[in-house]
């Protein structure tokens, strides 16, 4: 009977588990290879991600900002969303109005506002912060 089976076509089991063993590692190894296969791929398309990125800052850095003929010369917060913003276009300043989606000329300046030279800031608050801060380490310890 056995030889009437494998005459038919019907391969006999012992067969049937070699050649399903032998495939297994083909299968294996051959998944292996995709899934290795994916992974530098994708390392490779997020390497030229962040190398985009390095470059286009870099060339960022190269243009002189120096020319800038629009400056802010101050703003002012009227609300959480709403605010003025003083722009100094090329020797004309004009007020501006902000406010969610618009933005509104309120008046140009016939005469430059000319804001004083700002204090330097208190260095209280930073030294108080550090003797605090201090305080803290020294309890720590």
């Amino acid at each position: 009977m056995y030889r009437l089976l494998a005459c038919v076509g019907f391969a006999p089991l012992s067969v049937v588990a070699a050649e399903a063993t032998q495939a297994a590692p083909a299968v294996s190894s051959d998944m292996s290879g995709q899934l290795l296969q994916l992974l530098l791929g994708l390392l490779l398309v997020i390497g030229v991600i962040f190398l985009m990125a390095w470059l286009l800052r870099r060339m960022q850095q190269i243009v002189p900002r120096g020319g800038q003929v629009i400056k802010i010369v101050a703003t002012q917060a009227l609300g959480p969303r709403d605010r003025l913003v003083l722009v100094q276009v090329g020797g004309e300043q004009i007020l501006l109005g902000l406010s969610p989606g618009t933005i509104t000329s309120l008046h140009v300046m016939n005469e430059p506002v000319h804001l004083p030279d700002a204090e330097p800031a208190s260095t209280e608050f930073a030294q108080r912060l550090m003797e605090l801060l201090g305080k803290d380490q020294k309890d720590k310890s």
